[in-house]
């Protein structure tokens, strides 16, 4: 596999496209500061050329054998296995996560792919034999056409596996438009999707910014649009792409609560949250981000425990394998970050620990951040309201599991939940009660596995699909019921039947 290019490029019809535009966008080594890569982005007139190669690529792709599309994607998952070191490598380099971290993100983008090797079956419709007299009925799904993917900078291997495997398999072309902040390993995976022997032009990588994004939501040709990113920018992809009569799934922030038990075992509660709050620098979507422990007591003893861990998290490049915590992906949203902090300062929270004087000695110009904790947080603060999205941890304490539900059922958004108890009662209460899309019980990240749907509530998707799994499968095609009349006697017509027919 190759080295990861200098001036990165796109993917149209399956050849490298360097952009005409003029235009491009530096790409930074969070660890370092230093600019490493410059990113070609591409112009409208670009995007409508990758658009054409994938409607060319699609005429014979949608016609091909489930079978055979499943036989590629059986390649494909072998290839990510051989290579997920150098995906690993470059999600690093560019992201700034850490090497074991990255090597998480690749598995769990594996998962989705798995799935898609079912595709032949996943596919299957359904038939009943006389409905009405001499009458059958048959279901089948159709690929929708040409599909695009708009990705985050946090996830850049495992959100594009999320969308391209199973929209792939299901027979339509895809586009992908990845973050233009760590842009290299689109190409990787354009690479080993060409290596796995999909056609031409099936799979592409559109580098880009707004420009690009507006291309996809406006084209004629794009029949569906797949998003992660915040929900700001979600809603606007939402709104655009059904005005221009696509089909969306456009998936938002979140602020995820951890409500903690007074009968938890708080050893594994702290080793949850700081796992959970800091890893990857708090950059998840499925982060947790508010501790919400039930009764004074255990809120005392939980940021007693926290405080100390908090100040213990080994943070590090990602060649450091013991590192813990790796920079944030940008200088300006480091500064965004520190921003939230001093809004808890300002808004009367408490900053138990504080870790924004923390340097790196041989680093001092890498992005990297102290994790923080703050406690007695209130739902009117601003840190609480909003996604922060770094290594910043809030404690708001509840008196009962009655207001904790409420105030996360109040929450605008609605992405993830976990609670920990071992109260059997209490979890399953919890679980039916919650209006969250995804709950944990003792499971701090609920991210579902790949053979079932990821997905929020509320602000946190827009649209009516999961991502992944079988909900990702009717996102993909379109239901098409065929219902036919096979007459088994020759005779004189029964004549025109005026009324609306009855079985």
């Amino acid at each position: 596999m190759p080295n990861i290019m200098p001036n990165i490029a796109s993917v149209f019809g399956g050849s490298l496209y360097q952009s005409e535009s003029g235009r491009s966008s530096p790409v930074f080594n969070p660890a370092t500061g230093e600019q490493i890569a410059e990113v070609a982005l591409c112009s409208k007139q670009e995007v409508a050329a990758a658009i054409e190669a994938a409607v060319a690529a699609q005429a014979d792709w949608g016609e091909t054998p489930a079978s055979e599309r499943a036989r590629l994607m059986f390649r494909l998952l072998d290839l990510l296995e051989k290579n997920k070191e150098q995906l690993a490598l470059a999600i690093s380099r560019e992201h700034g996560k850490t090497h074991e971290d990255a090597l998480g993100e690749i598995a769990r983008g594996i998962e989705p792919v798995v799935f898609a090797c079912g595709i032949a079956h996943l596919l299957k419709g359904e038939h009943s034999t006389n409905v009405a007299r001499r009458v059958d009925t048959h279901s089948l799904r159709q690929p929708l056409g040409v599909c695009a993917g708009i990705t985050p900078f946090n996830f850049p291997v495992m959100v594009p596996l999320w969308m391209m495997a199973n929209a792939l398999a299901c027979g339509n072309s895809f586009i992908l438009k990845p973050s233009e902040r760590d842009p290299s390993a689109s190409l990787l995976l354009a690479e080993l999707t060409e290596q796995a022997g999909f056609p031409k032009g099936v799979f592409s990588v559109v580098q880009g910014d707004k420009e690009a994004v507006d291309a996809l939501l406006e084209h004629e040709d794009i029949q569906a649009i797949s998003f992660v990113g915040s929900t700001p920018i979600a809603e606007y992809v939402y709104k655009t792409g059904c005005a221009h009569g696509k089909r969306v799934q456009a998936l938002g922030g979140a602020k995820n609560h951890m409500v903690v038990m007074a009968d938890a075992d708080l050893e594994k509660v702290c080793d949850a949250l700081i796992g959970s709050a800091y890893g990857a620098a708090g950059e998840r979507c499925m982060a947790i981000s508010v501790a919400m422990p039930v009764g004074e007591a255990v809120a005392d003893a939980l940021v007693a425990k926290l405080s100390a861990r908090v100040k213990q998290i080994r943070i590090a490049p990602a060649t450091d394998a013991k590192a813990e915590m790796g920079p944030l992906v940008t200088k300006q949203h480091r500064e965004k970050v520190l921003g939230y902090i001093e809004s808890g300062i300002e808004e009367g929270a408490e900053l138990v620990v504080d870790g924004r004087a923390f340097r790196l000695a041989g680093h001092e110009k890498g992005y990297f951040l102290g994790g923080c904790l703050f406690d007695r947080v209130s739902p009117s603060m601003r840190i609480y309201r909003e996604e922060i999205f770094g290594p910043v941890l809030v404690v708001l304490r509840t008196a009962s599991l009655e207001e904790a539900v409420s105030l996360i059922n109040e929450h605008e958004l609605g992405n993830g939940v976990s609670v920990f108890t071992r109260d059997g009662g209490i979890a399953r209460n919890f679980a039916r009660r919650v209006r969250i899309g995804m709950v944990g019980v003792n499971v701090p990240i609920p991210v579902p596995v790949g053979f079932h749907s990821f997905g929020g509530w509320k602000r946190s998707l827009f649209g009516s699909h999961g991502i992944y799994g079988a909900e990702t499968v009717h996102f993909y095609t379109r239901l098409k019921t065929v219902t036919t009349r096979w007459d088994e006697r020759s005779g004189e017509s029964e004549g025109a039947e005026f009324n609306f027919p009855k079985t």
